[in-house]
């Protein structure tokens, strides 16, 4: 037994990175307990493990004390100078107690411990593997489906997407490969548990990463997002290279690359808009695709009024009011719109402090492409 042991051990360590004198050490202590477990014994005990020379021994360990109290722990000066002179009080006498039929059991003791270490060192592999790509996106393949979760698999694990995470609308069936977003990976007793999101933001910045290579890059960064999974995002770009289009590089030529990812997430409307330091040209740009014609900034209460032309407020204001409401994600910044009529009536528009944004009708490449996607806003 002891040769197949150690070669096994030798071969764990090599293979699964498990140490060797670890293994021994929990195998001593799995022996100790089987002991005390199959021979009645409640005394203090331990194994000694000797692979090379293929033996395993059971030590008794009693205390030498000058009265005995409890004989299965204690024995007293006397009998231990009896068996060797040189035991002083305190010290510790260990004798042999090594049953005859112990190597069957040691044998199935140590083949439970390092089937118990093999799986516990493959469950923190695959922990140390995933934490490192939590909040990253990866594909994987719906295998299963109840009330609560839908369960994904990744290879050598299976995550959970909670029906919170799940996108409205969307439908999956088993064997479906679709790609999601890491939020969290921890340790349970049943090994390393993986939560996945559809809905989470992170998913759609990992997405322009994957499909704008000078976001990848760096030279475009997105510097925030605006999510209402499955129905409308919004999203800022800068770029670093004033020769560069941050928002022409993220569309793509005739808008294939937001096309694409457009089409992994089931039609889900996006916008891509060009970030800036000026809250003015920020909010009029995250309104988008409504035309603005004045943002009037209150830097004390973090608002803004913004002024739209008569017959493109319900397109600014959106349907249900997303589009303010996600504008005002995108931004940070409090936004109240009014028609220009309105304005005009208020007294606000024009004003000596008015910063007019031009209504330009040219259309951009993005509009060809989503020009459909918004024609219902104004309902």
């Amino acid at each position: 037994m002891s040769s197949d042991l150690l070669d096994a051990l030798n071969a764990l360590e090599e293979q699964k990175g498990i140490s060797r004198d670890v293994l021994i050490e929990a195998i001593e202590a799995a022996l100790v307990t089987a002991y005390k477990r199959n021979f009645n014994q409640a005394q203090n005990v331990r194994v000694d493990l000797n692979l090379d020379k293929g033996s395993i021994r059971v030590f008794s360990r009693k205390d030498v004390v000058e009265e005995v109290e409890d004989d299965r722990l204690q024995i007293s000066l006397e009998d231990a100078k009896a068996i060797n002179p040189a035991y002083q009080l305190e010290d510790i006498v260990e004798q042999e107690v090594t049953p005859r039929n112990f190597g069957r059991i040691a044998a199935q003791t140590a083949k439970q411990v390092v089937t118990q270490r093999v799986r516990e060192a493959e469950r923190g592999l695959i922990y140390e593997q995933y934490v490192d790509r939590e909040d990253d996106i990866v594909t994987g393949v719906v295998e299963r489906l109840d009330a609560r979760n839908i369960y994904v698999g990744l290879g050598k694990v299976e995550a959970a997407l909670p029906i919170n995470e799940q996108i409205q609308g969307e439908s999956y069936h088993p064997h479906d490969r679709i790609k999601v977003y890491i939020t969290k990976v921890e340790r349970t007793t049943r090994g390393p548990q993986v939560i996945v999101s559809r809905t989470h933001p992170g998913l759609l910045r990992r997405l322009f990463e994957m499909e704008v290579p000078e976001i990848y890059e760096g030279i475009v960064e997105i510097k925030s997002i605006a999510r209402e999974a499955g129905d409308r995002s919004k999203i800022s770009v800068y770029a670093h290279n004033e020769e560069v289009d941050p928002v022409g590089s993220c569309v793509g030529a005739k808008g294939a690359r937001v096309q694409t990812i457009v089409n992994e997430l089931n039609g889900e409307k996006i916008d891509i808009v060009e970030w800036s330091e000026d809250p003015v040209v920020f909010v009029a740009n995250a309104l988008s695709p409504s035309k603005v014609l004045d943002v009037q900034v209150n830097e004390e209460e973090k608002s803004t009024t913004v002024v739209v032309p008569d017959y493109q407020l319900s397109l600014a204001i959106g349907k249900r009011g997303q589009n303010a409401r996600l504008a005002a994600k995108l931004t940070g910044w409090k936004i109240d719109i009014k028609s220009e009529t309105d304005a005009r009536e208020l007294g606000i528009y024009p004003s000596a402090t008015s910063t007019f944004i031009p209504a330009d009708d040219e259309e951009s490449d993005f509009d060809d492409v989503a020009v459909d996607l918004y024609q219902d806003d104004e309902e």
